[in-house]
């Protein structure tokens, strides 16, 4: 889809705007030396190398990728080395994991009820040209996503894709009709217990001939928007059960009609996903101007977190035995039992900014400093003075998932992180 949808806490690119796998609500609608181009579009020849690459390497127990073909000496690269860590980790190919559980149960529910018919994709490259992520998927040249404060750029034609959409139109050219992609997605975001720079999606996508919606007397839109529906609300509930369901009409831009999906679960109505009958726009640029189709994008950490109780989101990352032991593959829903309750550390930090200031560029120092042992950012107090002048007072949580942090080790954290914000931010400290 034109960006991944939806899901309640990470939609598509952060969650600031209405637009459909754009800025919902942070959810999802979607180590070798390879040197990956950096030109406007990466060749056919290139993404399929890049992919058989992949494979391979992860046969030999890891995805690398060269640090200098990512963390550039480039006026417009943003991406530092926090992210490129994650590189290649593809928490979504692990089959004991809480993501690749999740995964794998979706793949069941399709294969299942569509005779294999959708063909899965879960290694493509994470490195795509600005033409895959925003052009080929109509985000408009002025949309907020494309953004450096947004967006990670590996230089001005080159971004770590945002959205497993990103794939969407070299499938269809391909020749895909049914395909479900997952991916590793990253975004530049807040953060807090939900948000993560690096996350994962799935998207669906289904395109649809004359001959099938013919006969049902339907017209192409409605015939593709009942399937969609039927589809989906099986997918719930082969994941949550017999849950109570809604349907939203929303508005995406990628789509038309579009829909989100809701579920009653544990007393509250829960947004699953965001999804939509896809812009005819879309398929006639990529061959099919006379078929129609439906997309839908779902945010696995999401789901996980609620499927398995997982409190914070850093814990995907965990190397700890005490929560990796704690799944199986092929178990959905196994309820997380913490292990810990280390008591966060807050520091206060205060500073007068500038017109180029984003909470996001702040968000980015703070994690360049401490790591995921930063567990929430947020913003206690703001004033203008009678200069014109804006204060923002920011309280820093620190806490380790897996050990009790010192005093020392905080204070020389907040210490590095001042020193951090006032060099590279440009703020004046208070």
């Amino acid at each position: 889809m034109a960006t991944a949808f939806s899901l309640a806490h990470y939609t598509l690119f952060s969650l600031r705007t209405s637009s459909l796998f754009l800025h919902r609500r942070r959810n999802a609608f979607n180590h070798f030396s390879v040197p990956f181009s950096s030109s406007s579009s990466l060749s056919t020849t290139d993404k399929r190398k890049c992919r058989r690459l992949v494979v391979s390497i992860l046969e030999l127990g890891g995805v690398k990728i060269a640090k200098d073909d990512v963390v550039r000496d480039d006026p417009t690269n943003n991406v530092p080395d926090t992210i490129f860590s994650k590189l290649g980790m593809q928490l979504h190919r692990r089959n004991q994991h809480p993501i690749g559980i999740l995964k794998n149960a979706i793949y069941e529910y399709f294969d299942t009820n569509f005779s294999t018919k959708f063909d899965k994709f879960d290694e493509l490259c994470p490195l795509v040209s600005v033409k895959q992520n925003f052009d080929d998927v109509l985000v408009p040249a002025d949309h907020v996503s494309r953004s450096y404060n947004d967006t990670y750029y590996v230089d001005s034609q080159t971004v770590l894709r945002c959205h497993t959409s990103a794939h969407q139109a070299e499938l269809l050219r391909e020749g895909h009709t049914h395909f479900l992609v997952t991916g590793d997605v990253y975004r530049r975001d807040s953060i807090d217990s939900t948000h993560y720079p690096v996350f994962h999606q799935m998207e669906g996508f289904r395109v649809f001939s004359p001959d099938e919606w013919e006969p049902s007397g339907l017209d192409a839109t409605s015939y593709a928007a009942e399937d969609l529906k039927k589809c989906l609300e099986g997918l719930a509930r082969h994941l949550f059960g017999a849950v109570e369901m809604r349907w939203i009409d929303t508005y995406f831009p990628f789509t038309n009609p579009s829909f989100e999906l809701e579920i009653y679960f544990k007393e509250n109505w829960l947004e699953v996903l965001g999804c939509g009958v896809t812009e005819q726009e879309i398929l006639r640029r990529n061959g099919r101007p006379d078929n129609v189709a439906w997309a839908f994008g779902l945010g696995l950490e999401r789901l996980a977190m609620v499927l398995f109780d997982i409190p914070d989101i850093r814990l995907f990352w965990s190397n700890d035995e005490r929560f990796i032991s704690q799944f199986c593959s092929g178990q959905l829903g196994i309820k997380f039992k913490p292990f810990s309750k280390y008591p966060p550390c807050y520091k206060d930090m205060s500073f007068w900014i500038n017109e180029s200031f984003t909470e996001n560029n702040l968000c980015e120092v703070i994690r360049g400093v401490a790591g995921d042992l930063v567990e929430e950012v947020s913003l206690i107090d703001n004033f203008t003075n009678k200069k014109g002048m804006t204060s923002h007072c920011y309280r820093i949580a620190y806490r380790s998932m897996e050990r009790s942090l010192t005093d020392e080790e905080i204070n020389d954290l907040q210490w590095n992180v001042r020193e951090q914000v006032l060099n590279k931010l440009n703020v004046v400290l208070r």
